[in-house]
This record gives C-alpha cells, sequence and structure tokens, in this order.
C-alpha cells in the first residue's frame, strides 16, 4: 500500500475558492458574447477547474505518475475529439 498524504485544510479551502472564482468567470465572460472566443474561454476555464478537482480532491498531485499519465492521455484524446469535431 502506498503512503496517504494528508493535504491541510487551507489548501482545500483555497481550492474551493478558486473554483467558485472560475464558476464566476465563467458566467461573467457568457454575458459577453465574445463570439468566436466564447467557446475556447469556456473550455479553458472547464479544463482548469477539472485539472484542480483531479490534481486536489482526487489526490491525483500526490500519487504515483502512472495515474497522472492515464489521467493526461484521456484529455488529450478528448481534445482530438474536439479539435476533429471543429473541423468538421
Amino acid at each position: 500500500m502506498g503512503k496517504h498524504h494528508i493535504i491541510p485544510l487551507k489548501v482545500y479551502i483555497n481550492v474551493a475558492i478558486a473554483l467558485y472564482v472560475l464558476t464566476i468567470l465563467t458566467v461573467v465572460f457568457h454575458q459577453m458574447h465574445l463570439g468566436i472566443l466564447a467557446a475556447p474561454i469556456a473550455f479553458l476555464i472547464a479544463s482548469v477547474k477539472a485539472a484542480l478537482v483531479m490534481l486536489y480532491f482526487m489526490h491525483l498531485k500526490y500519487d504515483n505518475m502512472v495515474n497522472r499519465v492515464n489521467f493526461g492521455s484521456a484529455f488529450f484524446f478528448l481534445f482530438l475529439l474536439f479539435a476533429f469535431s471543429a473541423l468538421d
């Protein structure tokens, strides 16, 4: 069994605040009607939020590299799916 890493409560609170701020930014950018830039900005914000959740709440930051590579490759193929869909 691997070691368990205990994350201080302050880190969880900071991550939660960052997620709240990013959610508010999503709403603000949606209200701005950015046209063609709306989707890339929304995907960027969503990616940052997903990364924060995976790193801290799923404890990938302190896990071994194999799990990080698995998650990273999944997002790479998701990006490819979006890219090929956008070309169509």
